[in-house]
């Protein structure tokens, strides 16, 4: 139990629905929606719905999703792939005949075909009870009446601002300034374009005149999309990857995800006795530096969609080459001349969890990339396009390299624990790269440390990418001298570090509990 002398956030406990989102409008349409018949499909729809109006930056109808989903709490786990392809014209040579060398973040070539809208129609038709049109009707309130900005959303719109303003996500009704903490922002035009969707579902989307204009707004600067490409859009269902933790197993979205990489920082642990390190430590968290240093140094040489190219999953995540890891990791020494995972910047993403009174429990997340995606929006519908397809590269010889209908390396990951074939907990970190790290973290807070979700969610965080041991301020003083001394590259992030929510299931009593971000404005609550 947390020091209640301290500052912190208290575990939310219900017995019948729990939600736990980003956002407390996000998580009050999720309980509405379990209350008024809906389960945790059509929970999980409304509130990422909610989301994609009152947490602009992160989110959006222009994005793309993944989802996890355990149908009454146990047996198979579900996995949806709703990331968009690339267009049927995007050739690698095309890129290359223009003289590209890599696909800009700001730019129409960064927007594969959104997938979140065919995702969200594939998940209601197939598991909801209520359906896109009453479960759109929250978000198209927001749109259209008015919602109040939050803190966090705010802070980042001002950061962001100046960026923001030259590109068209300025159109975003901003009066001359970011919007202020507590004030109303309205998007009618989004408010439009959710209600088509509701009336029409997915193919009012892609088609039809919504469609038409987001293809004339991404033509008009220079993109490659078409109305055909648009049409074609849809979600996969795919097989899950796991492994065993502790006594739990860990099930996330294959590749073209990056799940993979939290599983194998996982396996590489699993063999360090890390209930025995203080929590707080230089030692645990140098471990999980060097885990995650070694796992991303393969996802960024051998992630890709893998009906495009060959990704070796089993090897990756096989016992063998978790012990070839590990046993390049020093107890108290950085690795000086592995390679780099690279200089990618912190991503924002949204993510939610969803349980119902029949247990039926989702992880889903859904995701811009970055801050309002690519800049571009379609003036006439409020879409904000994301910027997924700079996860491609313009190199023949790389397995991510950008081709038609293909899908680009993707940071989102959901992620669901079970354990004896129920669901212990569904679970995710939002922060672009950060994901994985996130994941494991929150694992070993939990499985290692018996924390509970809502202190392993406070507890401090450290990201190595790029060269850096990037750490909160609430990692202590000493124990960065510490790190640093074993040869990190120690600096003191200028944000907070991912954010995350959670919801364990309690077999034996039937509570529900749950943890929320407190980086981030949102709540968990249960009834």
């Amino acid at each position: 139990m947390r020091d209640l002398h301290l500052p912190g956030r208290s575990n939310v406990h219900a017995r019948k629905g729990m939600a736990a989102t980003s956002h407390p409008a996000a998580t009050l349409a999720a309980l509405d929606m379990l209350r008024d018949g809906g389960n945790a499909i059509d929970a999980s729809i409304a509130a990422a719905a909610v989301l994609a109006v009152v947490e602009p930056q992160s989110t959006g109808i222009g994005g793309d999703v993944f989802a996890l989903y355990v149908p009454g709490g146990s047996g198979e786990v579900i996995a949806l792939n709703g990331s968009g392809r690339a267009p049927a014209a995007a050739t690698v040579d095309w890129y290359r005949e223009q003289g590209m060398s890599e696909i800009a973040f700001r730019s129409p070539h960064a927007v594969s075909i959104p997938g979140a809208i065919a995702a969200w129609q594939t998940l209601s038709d197939d598991h909801g009870r209520l359906g896109l049109r009453k479960v759109l009707q929250p978000a198209i309130a927001h749109a259209r009446d008015g919602y109040v900005v939050h803190e966090v959303i705010a802070k980042v719109w001002a950061q962001e601002f100046d960026k923001l303003n030259a590109t068209d996500a300025a159109r975003l009704g901003q009066k001359g300034a970011a919007p202020v903490a507590g004030e109303i922002h309205r998007q009618p035009q989004l408010a439009e374009t959710l209600a088509a969707i509701a009336e029409g579902g997915r193919d009012a989307f892609y088609q039809g005149p919504v469609g038409e204009d987001l293809v004339a707004s991404l033509q008009s600067h220079g993109g490659l999309q078409t109305l055909d490409d648009f049409a074609a859009a849809r979600a996969d269902y795919v097989t899950p990857i796991k492994t065993d933790y502790r006594g739990a197993t860990i099930y996330e979205c294959p590749p073209n995800g990056q799940g993979i990489v939290a599983l194998m920082m996982l396996n590489m642990l699993s063999g360090f006795d890390m209930a025995g390190l203080d929590p707080l430590g230089a030692e645990r968290f140098h471990l999980e530096a060097e885990a995650a240093r070694l796992a991303y140094r393969d996802r960024d040489a051998l992630l890709a969609d893998p009906e495009h190219a060959e990704v070796p999953a089993e090897h990756l995540l096989s016992a063998g080459y978790a012990d070839d890891l590990r046993a390049l990791i020093s107890r108290d020494r950085a690795m000086p001349d592995m390679p780099p995972p690279g200089t990618a910047p912190h991503r924002d993403t949204v993510y939610l969890s969803v349980v119902d009174e029949d247990r039926n429990a989702v992880s889903f997340i859904n995701s811009l990339f970055h801050s309002w995606g690519s800049g571009l929006v379609s003036e006439k519908t409020g879409v904000t396009f994301h910027n997924r397809g700079s996860g491609f590269v313009i190199d023949p010889d790389h397995p991510c390299c950008i081709a038609p209908g293909k899908r680009p390396l993707h940071t989102i990951i959901p992620g669901m624990a079970m354990k004896d074939g129920r669901v212990m907990m569904p679970f995710g970190v939002m922060g672009g790269h950060y994901q994985p790290i996130g994941h494991v973290h929150l694992l070993t807070n939990m499985l290692d440390y018996a924390m509970s979700p809502q202190e392993a969610l406070d507890f401090p965080r450290a990201f190595a990418i790029g060269g850096e041991l990037r750490v909160e301020r609430g990692l202590p003083g000493d124990v960065c001298e510490t790190l640093a001394g074993y040869g990190h590259n120690v600096v003191e992030s200028s944000f907070p570090i991912g954010g995350g929510q959670a919801i364990t299931i309690d077999w034996d009593t039937g509570v529900l509990t749950a943890g929320s971000e407190p980086r981030k404005d949102g709540c968990a609550l249960g009834y």
